[in-house]
This record gives structure tokens, sequence and C-alpha cells, in this order.
């Protein structure tokens, strides 16, 4: 519009001036079609100066085609009024130029924040789901290890519904399958041992009862010629065989139908040292030597200091059955180096036991002693060391001597409730 305005300047012609009115009808025509895209761009206020500008203008330009004469004046306004419409879009343009840019420098920083969003939502998301898959292998690694142990207990509240859900769930059913089996096994040996323990306790219970028997008939043939100390002593011969017969009974039931430990929290090394008072008199006797090495910092542990007692007892008595005369008893206790188990180790000087018996030391009514002993003693043992979840081993070597370790877990107060 403002070209055609300058060839009506400068070549004088008319034609143009028809050039402008038809562009300006034009841009009316472009700017009422976008009215609405227009006042957004440049506000209302402008869009009015727009159409007041571009009216004076095209004023200007309809009373110069009237007077088809050439008017001084005129041009004047015209070039005044073509300038300031100039000039105002020139600012308008601007202005629209600077809206664009900040358009796009925040689109910019939108498309910037975005990203870091983003990648650290990623990194979030990511470092959850690692960490609850490490949760799950964590306790399929604990779940494995238990089973190894022979502990089949399950996890409940399996909520994952992933893979690592699944494993847990399928070790459950493994878990459960193994309990089963595991309890048909022992059922089985159970029906299987039974004839071997009735011999046990047959033949263990037929020897009291012989001297009994033997007792009374001598008793009854010499009894118008005993005095009363001969009737007492022959009485007590009875009594003793009787508790001789109640002893095994015992021990049979002790075995058969072990106890739930009673746990509270003890000293080891007290229940150490009364054990060992209890039999000082018999190893005294004995002529054996005891060497007691009792490590004073180990923490308390929460035991049934009965059993444990009762544990003690028969390994010390055992080993002195196994020691000749100046025999070497020695008693340790120590914390393991993992700092999770205290450990009793109990030595001997004696005979030793073969390389084949070992695997079946602990086996019930099983006895290296002949006829002197139950076997009894050491099964109960067993089950009673089990039973604290803890764990009995011995080595052994014929003719230099053996030592049986024991190993009791260190428990806290809130396991000793659940275990307890």
């Amino acid at each position: 519009m403002r070209l055609a305005e300058k060839n009506y300047f400068l070549y004088k012609d008319k034609l143009a001036i028809d050039d402008i009115i038809l562009k300006i009808d034009e841009i009316n025509s472009s700017i009422n079609s976008v009215k609405k895209d227009i006042i957004k761009a440049i506000n209302e206020d402008n869009f009015t100066k727009l159409e007041a500008y571009l009216k004076d203008y095209s004023e200007i330009i309809s009373q110069i085609q009237k007077n088809n004469t050439e008017n001084a004046k005129l041009e004047t306004k015209l070039r005044e009024s073509g300038r300031r419409l100039r000039e105002f879009s020139s600012t308008i343009t601007h202005l629209e130029r600077i809206h664009v840019n900040e358009l796009i420098l925040n689109s910019k920083r939108i498309l910037l924040h975005s990203f870091w969003i983003i990648l650290l939502s990623s990194i979030i998301i990511s470092h959850l789901i690692s960490r609850k898959i490490l949760q799950s292998l964590k306790l399929i690694e604990k779940m494995t290890l238990s089973i190894s142990e022979g502990n089949f207990k399950t996890l409940k509240d399996i909520k994952s519904n992933d893979e690592c859900g699944s494993v847990i769930k399928a070790l459950n059913f493994m878990a459960n399958e193994l309990r089963n089996r595991e309890e048909q096994l022992i059922q089985s040996k159970k029906l299987a041992s039974i004839g071997v323990m009735t011999a046990g306790v047959a033949h263990e219970l037929t020897n009291p009862l012989n001297n009994i028997s033997m007792i009374a008939q001598t008793y009854l043939e010499l009894y118008d010629n005993l005095s009363r100390n001969d009737r007492i002593e022959f009485m007590n011969k009875v009594e003793s065989e009787t508790d001789r017969m109640k002893e095994i009974v015992k021990n049979f039931l002790d075995f058969s139908k072990p106890k739930e430990p009673h746990l509270k929290q003890t000293d080891i090394n007290l229940v150490i040292q009364k054990a060992y008072k209890l039999m000082q008199n018999m190893l005294y006797i004995s002529n054996i030597d005891t060497q007691l090495e009792l490590d004073e910092s180990l923490p308390k542990i929460f035991i049934d200091e009965n059993q444990i007692q009762q544990v003690l007892v028969n390994l010390i008595t055992n080993a002195a059955q196994a020691m000749t005369k100046n025999g070497k008893l020695h008693i340790k206790s120590s914390l393991d180096k993992n700092k999770n188990y205290i450990e009793i180790y109990i030595t001997d000087t004696g005979k030793g036991i073969p390389p084949e018996l070992l695997p079946h030391i602990f086996d019930p009514f099983f006895t290296t002693k002949g006829e002197g002993g139950t076997g009894l003693g050491l099964s109960v043992s067993y089950g009673i060391i089990k039973n604290h979840k803890g764990d009995i081993s011995v080595e052994s070597k014929v003719g230099k001597g053996t030592t049986f370790t024991i190993r009791l877990p260190i428990y806290n107060g809130e396991e000793d409730k659940t275990n307890g």
C-alpha cells in the first residue's frame, strides 16, 4: 500500500490511488476475518488504534480520489497518516516478535525443565523398582538359606505379582512340600525304629527286673536268718534297682517327647560352673584334672538353664567315663568369629570314638559303653540343643580323645518372645 503511495507521489500515477483503495479493502477484510486472533496478539487497545489509523488513512485516500487534482495539504496528511500507520505497524510487529521470542524461550525452558523432571522421575522410579527387586531377592536368599538349614517356614503376605513374587510363591510351595515330605520321612523312620527302640527298652529294663527278682527270691529264702540291717540292705538294693528303672523310663520319655524350652536371659558361664560343681566330686574321685577356660566377656543369652545344664552334665559324665585315671578334661566357652553364636567345647583325653561310629553317636539307643549305657543321653542332648535353635557336633581321634562342641545362638528380647 505504501509502495503504491510512493508511485503516486513520484509519478503522479492516478491508478496508484485505485490500487491503494483496493489494498485497503483487502486489509479490512483480512483484519475482520481474524479480528479475535489479532486482539489476542496485540490487545484490544492496540487493535482499536490500528483500526483508527487505517480509517484515517482510508479517508484521506478517498478525499484525494474525489478531488482528482493535486492538493498539497491532503498529500501532506497522506504522508503523515501513512508514516504513522507504518510506524505503528512496525511497533506492533516488533512487539509480536518479542512475544514470539518469549514463547520460544518459555517453550525451551519448559522442555528443559520437563527433561530434568523426566530424568529425575526415571532415576527415582528406577531406584524404587531396583529396591523392590533387591528386597524380593533378599527375601528369596533368606528363605533358601532357611530351607537349607531345615527350617521350612514360608513367607506370608506376598503382594508382588512380578517374577520375584512368582519365585517366592514357588519357594513357599516347595517349603510346604519339603515340610510334608520331612514329616512323612520322620514318621517312616519312627515306624522303622519301633522294633529297635522296643528291644532297647526291654533290654535296659530286663537287668534291673532280674536283679529285683533275684533279690526278692533270696530275701524270701533267707528271711528268717536275716538281721534287721540285712533286711534293710536288701530293700535298699530293691529301691536302687527301681530308681534305675525309673531313670531309664524317664530318659526314654524325655527322648520320645522333647519339651519346649522355657527361655530366659542367662549367663552361660554360670550354667557351666553349676554343671561342673555337680560333677566335681565324681571327677575328683576319678582323679581327672579339669580346666575351665570361660570367656568372661560373653553376652547373656536366652536358654532353658535346666535343659542346658542337663546336656553339660551328660557330656561331662561321658567324658569322665571315657577316661582312665589321670585324664584331663578341658571345658571352654567363647564367641564365634561372626559373633552370632556362643560356643562351648568339652574335650577329654579318653579312648576316643572310632570313625565308623561317629555318624551314629546321636542315634537313640546307640552306645559305646556296652551294658553300662542306655544310648539315650546324647539323643536327648541333641534334641535339647536343636530346640534351642543351636547345634552340637563331635570330633574324635581313637587313642587321643574326643571334643563335643555346642553352639547356641545369641537371641535378643524380641526373638525370645517369638521363639520361646
